[in-house]
């Protein structure tokens, strides 16, 4: 058998000698073989894991990550080896590894406890779904992907026990802990357990849940519980989504099995835990895709052909089709020196008249995302958005992700949004700006990502949007969450013949199965192509971009000081990651004026409908920003000093509201804005009604 540097040279492959020895021996008689599996170790690809085990020597680890794939490059059989005895044959690779450490590094080798090989590129063979698990695969080694939904504490097993005798000092090693009413073997005397002396091992449990995507209409996500141990503790968190490389063991549920024969509940004992990285979404594009996707990427009328293929069946929209096809391609996040970090996802809200499809839209966007998820705001609570601290069924609290953090890295579409509780709403404010969600109960203190584009639709408080009263008036929302969103669109139900008509066809035509003139991208491929752009392009401004929003937040803002304020740097912000997902829609890396331009369109848009005092027809911020407009704040302001000229000419004592509202009227006040004003500055402490009839100021 040929060793050392005469084998260093060789590519993957067990060489002609070796295979002439192995020829006979199948998968089960390989297991057994330590010097094949070693030859494996110290020849694969000019001693890639060779190389491995030297890099944990220096780290002080404890594992080293082998592939599979690697090994049917190898030899077949040693895969075959692994699926006929998997327990076996990784005991006989730890075996081989600590070998080729005691080489590498005697050293560390000696002080090493224990060495792991953790499995890793698993063939389909390996590869189940959580819903797919049964009886059959007991004991078998399974892949399984999911998220991360809950986790406990990390706890410690007792793995080697060192007891000393309370009366002659006599000291036993015992594997395991120890059985009951263990004796000195000396003197028969009492065993103290000497826990500096014993070895302990880290272990934590998790659930898996099914990824969104994959469950099947009107199911109930099923999850398994994961058993991880040593330096796989804590490599995920909730929201993750990860591959659980392990055994799939079962232990008797005796709330089950009292009275019946004996049933057993699934989990699986983790060999290794793989992140799913956030950059790369979890689609499966072919090279045939990829193909397709650039052919796409190049097209003159691709803009056109992405935003027709939104929603088809839904008539119109063109201006929210294009904010929803650049939220779902999203802009480049930053953190910047000083480490605050900058999101790149993109908000938009939706608030529309009855049957003004909204919902509709936001299940396409859903169905299209790489990774999507919906919601509505009557049936989730701030802990199924966020995160909440649960009891396991071993009484100990945990974590668990809510829709949010489940959504990280994707699209998150809650319906019925001005359905939410007043106390759920404020749960959000966090993720959406900072896109973290912070917990602190139960004695949990955790900090967990929520990076996701918030896709909302809601419905007008009086039923219908009403184009004479501003928004914060027309939608049951705090402005506080109203300023969060970069795009807000009004959808309205006007009666106009010709719109109607064309309408009308457009529904009849789907009905009748009969698709729209102009082609049509197909759901999967606008899925794939998005999912592409995200992973493959990470545009930055040019000059000539930066120059044209700079142009436009110039001139937005020069009006003078006693203007309203018609932009902020919020909507700065709001415009770069406009312009960065339209790059990211043609799949260039450079922002370029045009992608400028479209962003300033969509937000002059948004500004012209939603940002528009309805008393002065201008455009003022602040009516989305605070919910008041500079002209209703100045009224506001009249109306205080009103009240506090009238208190101070009544030598501080309350005056009638009747000498108010003439005093109002005859100042040019308008008496159903003034009752309007006088009952939010009563709800709010600013003003105090002693006795009925009577007000006076607070402040």
């Amino acid at each position: 058998m040929r060793r050392g540097g005469e084998r260093e040279e060789e590519e993957a492959g067990g060489g002609p000698a070796r295979a002439a020895q192995l020829e006979e021996l199948d998968g089960r008689e390989l297991a057994l073989v330590p010097s094949a599996v070693e030859d494996f170790l110290k020849d694969y690809s000019r001693g890639k894991y060779r190389e491995a085990v030297r890099r944990m020597a220096a780290e002080r680890g404890r594992s080293v990550e082998v592939s599979v794939e690697d090994m049917v490059l190898y030899d077949r059989r040693l895969v075959d080896a692994l699926v006929a005895n998997p327990r076996a044959f990784l005991e006989v690779m730890e075996g081989a590894v600590r070998a080729l450490l005691r080489v590498e590094d005697p050293e560390y080798a000696q002080r090493a406890r224990r060495v792991h090989v953790r499995l890793a590129s698993l063939p389909e063979l390996f590869k189940v779904s959580l819903r797919g698990l049964r009886a059959e695969h007991v004991g078998r080694l399974v892949a399984v992907e999911g998220i991360v939904t809950r986790m406990t504490p990390v706890r410690h097993v007792l793995t080697t026990a060192v007891y000393a005798c309370a009366s002659c000092g006599e000291e036993l090693r015992v594997d395991g802990g120890a059985p009951p009413g263990l004796k000195c073997p000396k003197c028969r005397g009492r065993l103290v357990l000497v826990k500096e002396r014993c070895e302990f091992i880290d272990v934590q449990k998790l659930v898996l849940q099914e990824r969104p995507e994959e469950l099947p209409p009107g199911q109930l996500p099923r999850s398994i519980e994961v058993v991880v141990t040593d330096d796989l503790v804590d490599r995920a968190r909730p929201g993750d989504r990860v591959t659980v490389v392990g055994f799939l063991e079962v232990a008797e549920d005796r709330r089950i099995t009292r009275d019946g024969p004996p049933t057993f509940a699934a989990y699986i004992d983790a060999n290794n835990i793989i992140v799913s990285s956030r950059d790369v979404e979890a689609v499966e594009i072919t090279p045939e895709d990829e193909r397709r996707i650039l052919e796409l990427s190049r097209r003159e009328d691709l803009e056109e052909l992405i935003v027709s293929s939104i929603a088809p069946s839904i008539y119109g929209y063109r201006e929210v089709k294009l904010a929803v096809a650049l939220l779902l391609f999203g802009g480049v996040p930053k953190v910047y020196p000083d480490g605050v970090r900058v999101r790149g996802d993109i908000h938009v809200l939706l608030i529309g008249d009855p049957g003004t499809a909204k919902s509709q839209l936001l299940r396409y966007a859903c169905s299209v995302a790489p990774r999507g998820l919906y919601t509505t705001g009557k049936g989730s609570t701030a802990a199924g958005l966020t995160a909440a601290v649960v009891k396991d069924a071993s009484g100990e609290f945990v974590l668990e992700a809510g829709a949010l953090v489940l959504a990280d890295g994707g699209v998150a579409c809650i319906d019925e949004f001005d359905k939410m509780e007043a106390r759920d709403r404020t749960a959000i404010h966090e993720a959406m700006e900072q896109q973290t969600v912070s917990i602190a109960k139960a004695g949990i203190t955790a900090t967990l990502n929520a990076r996701a584009s918030i896709l909302a639709a809601a419905n007008p408080a009086f039923g219908r949007y009403l184009p004479n009263r501003n928004i914060a008036e027309n939608i049951d929302l705090p402005v506080t969450i109203l300023s969060r969103f970069d795009l807000i669109f009004i959808l309205r139900d006007v009666p106009s013949e010709r719109e109607d008509a064309a309408l009308a066809d457009h529904v009849l035509g789907f009905h009748a199965e009969e698709l729209p003139p102009g082609e049509l991208l197909p759901p999967e491929l606008l899925r794939k192509y998005i999912a592409y752009a995200r992973a493959h392009s990470r545009p930055r401004l040019s000059p000539e971009a930066r120059q044209k929003i700079k142009e436009y937040y110039v001139k937005m803002r020069a009006r003078g000081e006693d203007a309203p304020i018609a932009i902020t740097p919020r909507q700065l912000e709001a415009l770069i990651r406009l312009s960065e997902a339209r790059a990211r829609m043609h799949l260039r890396n450079v922002v370029t004026a045009e992608d400028a331009e479209v962003a300033i369109q969509l937000m002059e848009h948004f500004l012209r409908s939603v940002g528009v005092d309805t008393a002065t027809k201008l455009v003022d911020i602040d009516t989305v920003m605070t919910g008041q407009p500079k002209s209703q704040r100045e009224k506001i302001i009249l109306l205080l000093d009103i009240i506090k000229e009238l208190v101070r000419s009544n030598d501080g004592n309350p005056v009638k509201v009747e000498d108010v509202m003439k005093e109002a009227q005859a100042r040019g006040l308008d008496e159903a804005f003034v009752r309007k004003v006088l009952e939010k500055l009563y709800e709010s402490g600013e003003i105090m009604m002693p006795r009925q009839g009577y007000i006076i100021t607070t402040v």
